[in-house]
């Protein structure tokens, strides 16, 4: 009987949130999966096709949002403004491949964060930003002020394609850093080149993205299991909590009754 009591609390509660949870699981993927294939066209230089996909990513967002909540306030504008740098990108004949890719990349990337609970797609670009700096410090070293510019634009160009994910991944204070840090490193590139202790700037920066790309890929549990588990434990020990009451009232009338009998 114990056991039946506790399936049926079990279900009764989980069903709805299982339910309701896949159903917006459901939603993101798509969306998630649109701005994929909307990158793949960007890729192929097949731009037309690219752009129906942004255009129908942008009915199926606005669809979703008003339907329900699925996305926070920062959420929305993060994405709105990534969506529509890339459509505009696409559909600009005059911007180059590189552009109209890095900000097809950033819707995409973008997405995945929000979608993602493990590992986002933006810290897989932690290789390519690490050999960015290696190459930018080197250049320092060698005193070769063409190839630190060169590197130093590389690395505010990736920076830039992973910013939006940051925003939403990263906590807020954190990002203000890392933007003083990259507006200090661009606006006096001379003093960076040229000076140790500006140069100390650029070994910050590199720090502080490494520690976030660590930070981010620590294998932590899905949030949502945590909340499935403290959800059921407190269920069962409510279950039990109640079994235990109505078995001791069964047994106290029981006593009485038996008590009534004898006399």
């Amino acid at each position: 009987m114990l056991k039946k009591i506790l399936f049926i609390a079990i279900v009764i509660v989980f069903i709805p949130f299982s339910t309701t949870f896949a159903d917006s699981s459901s939603k993101l993927e798509k969306l998630d999966k649109i701005s994929d294939e909307a990158l793949q066209m960007v890729k192929i230089k097949r731009y037309d096709e690219s752009e129906k996909l942004l255009e129908y990513f942008s009915d199926q967002f606005l669809k979703m949002t008003s339907e329900e909540k699925l996305f926070s306030m920062d959420e929305l504008r993060i994405i709105t403004v990534a969506h529509n740098e890339a459509l505009g990108a696409v559909q600009d004949e005059q911007v180059s491949y590189e552009k109209k890719l890095n900000a097809a990349t950033k819707l995409r990337l973008v997405m995945d964060a929000v979608y993602s609970y493990h590992q986002p797609l933006w810290t897989e670009m932690e290789g390519q930003i690490m050999q960015t700096f290696s190459a930018t410090k080197q250049a320092v070293k060698d005193r070769d002020s063409d190839q630190f510019h060169q590197h130093v634009n590389k690395l505010l160009i990736q920076y830039d394609v992973i910013y939006p994910s940051l925003k939403v991944d990263v906590k807020p204070e954190k990002i203000q850093k890392l933007d003083a840090r990259i507006n200090y490193i661009d606006q006096y590139r001379r003093l960076v080149f040229a000076e140790s202790s500006s140069q100390k700037e650029l070994e910050a920066l590199q720090t502080d993205l490494e520690s976030i790309f660590v930070e981010i890929t620590e294998d932590e549990s899905d949030p949502s299991l945590w909340w499935v588990i403290i959800s059921t434990g407190s269920i069962i020990i409510l279950t039990l909590s109640y079994v235990g009451w109505r078995k001791y009232k069964g047994d106290k009338e029981k006593g009485k009754t038996d008590q009534e009998h004898n006399h």
